[in-house]
């Protein structure tokens, strides 16, 4: 690893980025190596802490800018879960670079000290990294955030000495404090200097990442290498090499590949590219479908959000993945691509057994494909965990069905946490199917859900509670969208306590 010059010459397989502004250059980690532990065993800037080593907890955030067009895009996330090198041509920001020039606190660390926000200190420096990305926010012209809103930014921000109160009363009162100034643009111009024009191999000990910058490069990397591990946004990926120490062999990287984070929206669908960001997809699609805003907000953290990919909880397959049952119910397809082309199937095809999936050796998930919502749709998901934020579901469900008056002509009943696969509810579906939206219709429709799945017990719940909540949320959908006397809208999406 060299501190380098703006202009010093530095090959495709060197990695380069800026920290805290200053531009370091790369060439001695693990392809695998955390941005966590680059930071305090070769940087050793200790500001940064490690927790949970999962993502979690929030002791390791980190803000991440990357150049788009003229501006600057930053985002928290979690070090602890993100490879070295996916940090090349980017900027990266530690509690360390808060501090100003003349050595007086940023507003966002003294509003913690005025407010006593800060208790063992372990969390600190992640909790100044979350409200500092809000803090920038801010001052880049969104609308200053209410105290729900500070909350919400927190989510992935773990206390241990319970003080959220005067963490959240030094979130209110740092907007107040005189501003400091932070040139986005400046930063911008230097990253658009670091611009490959060619894709980062880099190698070392033997293990390769490659970073291609198109869809054709991708596929016939993955022709040339069907054993690589696929790396989108690493929040699953991540944990396999921190906790289950799992060897990756080669990576291919598809976060420098513009064509993937693109989302496109036609006529009757929308199209959302296998590297585009959590928080990018659901706020495009709660537009058309706002019954999944709770399960946005509510997704894991938003450090998680920013760094995971949609199409990467697809292709994870997780039977307690909280975004392919409502996905599967609306009729999502999965776009497949390999170096012989794109082939289209419906997302509850791809799931065969427990994280095996009807993919080919050689091929990616390139996209997937959202109908856009019918007029006679009714639509509602449901989370069951024993958290409101960043916990695992027992059972996640979502429902859709379309009515003729009141007779059902279509209907998609999908469960996570049920099967070992995210799952439709055919005998369900077939009780409900051609029948009146009706309390004897429903009641019929749980009592066939049975035949639908064999749920086990775990330690997020029993076997018989998951069945009995399945069975209950089927009813409450009905009560919410029956035609004689839905309840309020207000009630779509609440999440409850296993």
């Amino acid at each position: 690893m060299t501190r380098d010059t703006e202009h010093a010459a530095a090959g495709s397989r060197s990695i380069r980025f800026l920290l805290n502004g200053e531009l370091i250059t790369v060439d001695d980690v693990e392809p695998t190596q955390s941005v966590l532990q680059y930071l305090r065993e070769t940087m050793h800037l200790t500001g940064t802490k490690e927790g949970c080593a999962e993502g979690d907890c929030g002791a390791c955030t980190v803000v991440v800018g990357e150049a788009d067009g003229d501006r600057l895009e930053t985002m928290a996330v979690n070090a602890c879960i993100r490879f070295v090198p996916t940090l090349d041509g980017k900027a990266l920001f530690t509690v360390e670079g808060l501090r100003q020039g003349d050595g007086s606190l940023h507003p966002v660390q003294q509003a913690l000290v005025d407010h006593h926000g800060s208790q063992c200190g372990f969390c600190t420096p992640g909790f100044v990294m979350s409200l500092w990305s809000q803090y920038l926010a801010y001052r880049e012209g969104a609308n200053r955030p209410t105290r729900a809103q500070l909350g919400n930014g927190l989510s992935g921000n773990l206390c241990r000495c319970t003080g959220y109160r005067p963490i959240l009363d030094a979130a209110e009162a740092m907007f107040d404090l005189p501003g400091v100034g932070f040139d986005r643009q400046a930063i911008a111009e230097r990253l658009r200097a670091l611009r490959r024009s060619d894709s980062l191999v880099y190698t070392h000990g033997g293990a390769r990442f490659f970073a291609p910058r198109t869809v054709n490069e991708l596929a016939g990397l993955r022709a040339a290498h069907p054993n690589a591990t696929i790396l989108a946004g690493c929040t699953d990926i991540g944990v396999w090499v921190n906790k289950q120490f799992r060897d990756l062999g080669d990576i291919i990287y598809i976060g420098e590949i513009s064509e993937l984070r693109n989302i496109d929206q036609g006529e009757e669908s929308v199209r959302v590219g296998s590297a585009v960001s959590l928080t990018d997809a659901y706020e495009a699609l709660v537009v058309h479908y706002p019954e999944v805003t709770q399960m946005w907000e509510r997704f894991a953290s938003v450090p998680i959000r920013n760094a995971g990919t949609l199409c990467g909880n697809v292709a994870n397959g997780s039977p307690i993945g909280d975004s392919t049952p409502w996905l599967i119910a609306v009729g999502t397809r999965v776009v497949l691509r390999n170096a012989g082309g794109s082939r289209v199937i419906p997302m509850e095809d791809l799931y065969v057994d427990y994280m095996k999936k009807s993919m080919m050796a050689d091929e990616i998930v390139e996209a997937i494909e959202i109908p856009l919502p019918k007029s006679d749709q009714r639509f509602r998901t449901y989370k069951l965990s024993k958290r409101y934020d960043s916990d695992i579901s027992a059972v996640c469900a979502a429902f859709s069905i379309r009515l003729q008056g009141t007779r059902i002509v279509d209907c998609r009943i999908v469960f996570g946490g049920m099967a070992a696969i995210p799952k439709r509810a055919e005998n369900c579906e077939a009780a409900l199917l051609q029948r009146e939206w009706s309390e004897s219709t429903v009641r019929d429709a749980t009592e066939a859900l049975v035949a639908d799945y064999s749920p086990v017990s775990d330690m997020r719940a029993s076997a018989a509670y998951r069945l009995q909540a399945a069975q209950n949320l089927v009813y409450r959908f009905y009560l919410e969208t029956r035609p004689d006397n839905p309840l309020p809208a207000t009630s779509v999406s609440v999440f409850t306590t296993a």
